[in-house]
């Protein structure tokens, strides 16, 4: 018996032993974020360097077809790195957005410089009446008991010194929540959005979570392609049952918020939350002159802490994250 060969085999084994297992989990990933396509082929190019020397030598063993069989293996990357980029381009920026951007961009610079509209004066009031709602305002976009928290009456009681509106409706879904955001929210060009979705979506997570990390990150390209310095808070999941899915979601949601510079606020603490300091702390600083605009975090204690000691039906289903 060869050793030589024995112990080469063995290492080629070794090294090849990982390769199945990536090409499982880039598969299941559905994403080519964190997979170098140059790292691949590099590896390619040194199994087939190792071919070719055995052939030049004469050295047709059972050493060379462990060479082939993880080639095979390193090229099954390749093909899983194909599809995943593909699937990657289906939900990145799409030419109608960009140019829906550019749109933007060009009417800010009117309004800026206070050159005539297009818009015939007609359009204009037609405009205004339609909608009285003022751009530039803080949103709360969320589902069903979201749309029950009276956000313009809390306003009122802690003296916000910007405008904020609850957009949130019945059933929304992370699936459906870009469409939605661009046919309700975004001609608010809001300068500030506190996002509570996902309670609609645990068996999407559960099934897919690469589909429910996707749906999330092209809602906030949607909200950054119409405020790009645009704050945006994403809250946790309620779990008042503890299910580790759920507990699994929230990490996934805070670590999307940490990946696009978000703010991520975790409701499990809204019992003990006291939004009577957080007003004490304002009106202080409005005494002394200062108007600074509050934190989406301390809104978003204010809005939930309410939500927690004011909606009985679903108090503990709310809060629990």
């Amino acid at each position: 018996m060869n050793y030589a060969h024995l112990l080469e085999a063995t290492m080629l084994v070794c090294f090849g032993f990982s390769w199945p297992l990536n090409v499982v989990k880039a598969y299941k990933a559905r994403t080519a974020k964190g997979t170098s396509l140059a790292f691949i082929i590099l590896i390619i190019t040194g199994y087939i360097a190792g071919i070719l020397a055995k052939i030049i030598n004469g050295q047709f063993n059972y050493v060379l077809a462990v060479y082939f069989l993880n080639l095979i293996i390193v090229f099954a990357n390749v093909f899983v790195y194909i599809r995943n980029k593909s699937l990657d381009s289906k939900v990145s920026e799409k030419p109608e957005a960009k140019i829906r951007k550019l749109d933007i961009q060009i009417q800010d610079e009117q309004e800026k410089e206070m050159l005539n509209y297009s818009n015939s004066l007609d359009e204009i009031i037609n405009k205004t009446n339609e909608n009285s709602e003022n751009t530039n305002a803080v949103i709360l976009m969320g589902g069903t008991l979201d749309k029950m928290i009276p956000v313009e009456k809390l306003a009122k009681d802690f003296d916000f010194n910007f405008d904020i509106y609850n957009k949130s409706i019945d059933g929304l879904s992370i699936k459906n929540s870009a469409e939605y955001f661009k046919s309700n929210i975004a001609p608010l060009f809001p300068e500030g959005i506190i996002i509570h979705l996902g309670d609609e979506d645990i068996s999407l997570f559960k099934n897919d979570s690469a589909a429910f990390d996707n749906y999330y990150l092209t809602l906030i390209d949607e909200i950054k392609l119409i405020n790009k310095n645009a704050r945006i808070a994403l809250l946790s999941v309620s779990n008042s049952l503890k299910d580790k899915s759920v507990s699994l979601m929230n990490a996934h949601i805070k670590a999307i918020a940490q990946t696009e510079k978000a703010t991520f606020i975790n409701l499990e603490s809204a019992k003990l939350w006291n939004p009577e300091a957080t007003k004490a702390a304002s009106e202080f600083a409005y005494s002394m002159g200062l108007r600074i605009r509050k934190p989406l975090k301390d809104v978003a204690e204010i809005l939930y802490s309410y939500a927690y000691h004011n909606i009985p039906l679903k108090k503990n289903e709310i809060m629990v994250g």
